[in-house]
């Protein structure tokens, strides 16, 4: 193994220098050569941490003692911070988790691209002006406490369920929504789910706001379609919650970790709540996948209209588009926007919100990129901007291949993930010139980073 092998032993105690953060918002240090990571700790600090668990190319350690602080450690506004495992960064001051992002987007560069980092335009972060409340959606498990109803996720590592009473980086209608429901469902004695036992009936609690309309949307997961006391219910969330505009029921009687079960019926109130971003309005039903921070969305979706620079006249696929939100986005300024996506539903809505802004000019298709852009292609439609989106994973190694053959003029590369950002990058720059990346910061207080990337053809 040579001089990768663990010297270091499961318990030992060691002093440590964090050099910066890793990823997944940890703290990163060197023992005897040996890459260390440690959750909480923070660049700069002098710890002394215990091993916890070694691994053959690096170790973990818990936090023991910090012998000199970061100046820039702060006290987490959240009261069960340290067991939820829901941020990662409360405990650093928000100027210093921006710089700390692009950081990480340099690290994965470095790791995965082979273009010298210093030859990169890697921009500051862009931050949010108030970095608190910002989720419009909770999705919390359900369980009982003694004879209590409580609601929140389970614990880092654990399958322990934290009850959070008042989850700081969530919009304060879906707190309060949520809150109040576990009280109905605990007075109306509707049974919860038990996962060990795998009896009850409601698992989850997921509450939707549209940050412009305040409407609300109610979702329970439950775990059989009967729902004991539906009609009382429902009457009792009308008449305490009137801002809920929407309940529905979705049934997942699977054991699994997905949340969403494959049917959903409506149980009062509007199939959909609106949400507006910009001038544009659209309607979320309870499956839609939309961005989790709206105020941030916009600020990308400017950028992504900024790498792009339509004039008018562009042919522009949108792959990977859900709900089609980016390419209606940039609609206006371009000749003809093309997306795709493999989820129907998120088609059948794309299509709606393009209907209703009256833009004719955009057509969307199920499918995969891969296997619709070649056929395009085929028929001598060509595209002059490509915008992909896609999942942590990164763009599927046939879609990077159909691009390189295709050649638009513009790539457009909107990343949730660093590392398969980069990574993807480094396949398209024999072709491609990156001219910047940009991050933007939709998640404050987790270690997720998003990064806008505008790629020219050479």
């Amino acid at each position: 193994m040579g001089k990768t092998a663990i010297t270091i032993q499961k318990g030992q105690q060691f002093p440590l220098t964090i050099k910066r953060l890793g990823i997944n918002g940890e703290g990163v240090g060197y023992f005897k050569k040996q890459v260390v990571f440690v959750p909480g700790a923070l660049p700069g600090e002098e710890v002394v941490v215990e091993a916890t668990t070694i691994h053959p190319k690096y170790a973990e350690a818990k936090i023991k003692k910090i012998r000199r602080s970061s100046a820039h450690r702060v006290t987490p506004r959240c009261p069960v911070y340290e067991q939820c495992g829901g941020c990662q960064l409360q405990h650093f001051d928000y100027q210093a988790q921006l710089e700390a992002k692009r950081d990480i987007v340099i690290q994965a560069f470095e790791r995965h691209c082979r273009i010298p980092v210093e030859a990169l335009e890697i921009k500051p972060a862009i931050g949010m002006e108030d970095p608190w409340h910002y989720r419009n959606k909770s999705q919390f498990q359900v369980g009982k406490r003694n004879e209590n109803v409580i609601a929140g996720l389970y614990g880092m590592g654990s399958h322990q369920l934290i009850d959070i009473a008042e989850c700081v980086i969530q919009h304060q209608a879906t707190n309060r929504v949520t809150a109040i429901v576990k009280t109905i469902l605990e007075d109306l004695r509707i049974p919860i789910y038990n996962e060990r036992k795998r009896t009850g009936i409601v698992r989850t609690i997921v509450a939707r706001v549209g940050f412009h309309t305040k409407e609300v949307q109610l979702v329970f997961i439950t775990a059989k379609k009967e729902l004991p006391r539906k009609e009382l219910l429902i009457s009792e969330i009308q008449r305490r919650l009137p801002e809920v505009k929407s309940i529905m029921q979705n049934v997942n009687g699977q054991k699994t970790s997905l949340i969403f079960g494959e049917e959903t019926f409506l149980l009062e109130g509007e199939e959909y709540i609106q949400e507006v971003l910009g001038d544009l309005s659209f309607e979320l039903s309870a499956r839609a996948f939309f961005q989790l921070n709206p105020v941030q969305t916009v600020k990308l979706y400017d950028e992504v209209k900024k790498a792009a620079r339509l004039t008018g006249h562009e042919k522009v696929v949108d792959a990977y588009c859900g709900v089609g939100t980016i390419g209606l986005w940039l609609a206006k300024d371009a000749g003809e926007v093309r997306g795709m996506d493999t989820i129907r539903e998120a088609i059948e809505d794309a299509r709606k919100n393009a209907a209703r802004h009256g833009f004719h000019h955009a057509v969307y298709t199920v499918g995969k990129a891969e296997h619709i852009l070649p056929k395009w292609v085929k028929e001598g439609w060509r595209p002059d901007v490509v915008i992909v989106d896609p999942p942590r994973t990164g763009c599927d190694e046939a879609l990077l291949r159909t691009i390189l053959q295709v050649k638009p003029s513009k790539i457009v590369y909107v990343s949730c993930n660093p590392s398969s950002l980069a990574r993807d990058i480094d396949r398209l720059s024999k072709t491609y010139q990156v001219d910047y990346i940009q991050p933007v910061d939709m998640f404050p207080h987790t270690a997720h980073v998003e990064c806008v990337a505008k790629l020219t053809l050479k």
